[in-house]
C-alpha cells in the first residue's frame, strides 16, 4: 500500500492507494506541514484500520512538501512535484489525456498534461483563499459553509455592473445578463447575502476564463477541474454559464479534490 499526502497551505489530504486504485481518503488541518502531515498519516491509518506495517511507502506533494525533510515513522517517504501530481492524478481521475487541467485550491493553478509530458501552464492568485479574505472583511464572515449559505440568497445585479446597465444591445456573442464589471455597481441596497455571491462569481469567472484561454491555445475543448474548489456549487454554477458562452466543456472527476495526493500516491 501506498499513502499519498498533498500538504496544502489550509488544507492536507492523504489517500491510500492498493494496486493502481484509490481505497480510503480524509482530510486535515494544521497550523504546520509536519503536524499536517504526520496527523494526516495517523488519521488515514487509524480511522480506517490500516497496519503501519501495510505501507511499503509514502509519497508528499504540495505547499509544505519541502518542510519534511526526513521519512515519515522510518516509512521510506518520497517528495513528488506538485505540478506532475495534480497532472498525473487528473489524468488518472478523468481517464483522459492531453487535457487542461484547472486545480482550485487557495489559489489556481492551470496544467497541461499530454503524452509529451506535463507542462505548467500558468494560473492565478485568485481562489478559495480570495474569497475567504475578501469575505472576512466585506461580510465579516471568515467560515466558507458560511458564505456560501449566504450567497444562496445574493442577487448579483445589487453589486456587479452588468452590460444590460450600460447598453440596449449585446456584445459579440455576450448577453445584457453578463457581468461589465465586477463589483462595479455596488447599490446602496446591496446586503451581505449580495456581496458573498460577487464574490465567489468573480472570483470563478476569473478561473473559468483563463481556463478557456489556456484550452483555446492547445486546442482543447475540455477542462478537468479538481482541488478543492471544484466541490463549490455556486462556482460550478458560473463555470457552466462560461461553458456555454466558450463552448468548452467543464470536467468534475469523482474524488476531484484528492487529485494531487492521488498523484503523488501514484508517482513511480
Amino acid at each position: 500500500m501506498i499513502i499519498g499526502i498533498d500538504i496544502g497551505s489550509t488544507t492536507t489530504k492523504a489517500v491510500s492507494i492498493e494496486d493502481g486504485k484509490v481505497t480510503k481518503k480524509i482530510k486535515a488541518r494544521a497550523q504546520d506541514a509536519v503536524t499536517a502531515a504526520t496527523g494526516a498519516f495517523g488519521k488515514i491509518l487509524l480511522e480506517n484500520g490500516i497496519k503501519i506495517n501495510s505501507i511499503e511507502k509514502i509519497k508528499i506533494t504540495g505547499a509544505g512538501a519541502s518542510k519534511i525533510n526526513d521519512d515519515i515513522f522510518g516509512i521510506p517517504t518520497g517528495r513528488v512535484n506538485e505540478i506532475n501530481a495534480i497532472g498525473i492524478g487528473g489524468m488518472f481521475l478523468s481517464g483522459l489525456k492531453n487535457i487542461i487541467i484547472t486545480n482550485i485550491g487557495t489559489g489556481t493553478v492551470i496544467i497541461e498534461a499530454a503524452d509529451r509530458g506535463i507542462t505548467h501552464f500558468g494560473g492565478s492568485g485568485v481562489g478559495g483563499g480570495t474569497i475567504l479574505g475578501l469575505a472576512k472583511k466585506l461580510l465579516p464572515i471568515a467560515q466558507f459553509s458560511d458564505i456560501m449559505e449566504l450567497a444562496k440568497t445574493g442577487r448579483l445585479n445589487q453589486v456587479d455592473l452588468l452590460l444590460g446597465d450600460i447598453t440596449d444591445a449585446g456584445i459579440s456573442f455576450l448577453s445584457g445578463e453578463n457581468t461589465a464589471s465586477n463589483f462595479g455597481k455596488m447599490l446602496d441596497t446591496a446586503g451581505p447575502s449580495d456581496m458573498a455571491l460577487a464574490i465567489i462569481n468573480m472570483v470563478y469567472q476569473v478561473i473559468g476564463v483563463l481556463s478557456v484561454f489556456a484550452a483555446r491555445a492547445k486546442n482543447s475543448t475540455r477542462v478537468i477541474i479538481t482541488g478543492n474548489g471544484s466541490k463549490n456549487t455556486i462556482g460550478q454554477k458560473v463555470l457552466a454559464d462560461i461553458s456555454v458562452m466558450y463552448g468548452v466543456e467543464f470536467i468534475y472527476p469523482d474524488y476531484a479534490e484528492y487529485t494531487t495526493a492521488i498523484g503523488a500516491g501514484l508517482t513511480v
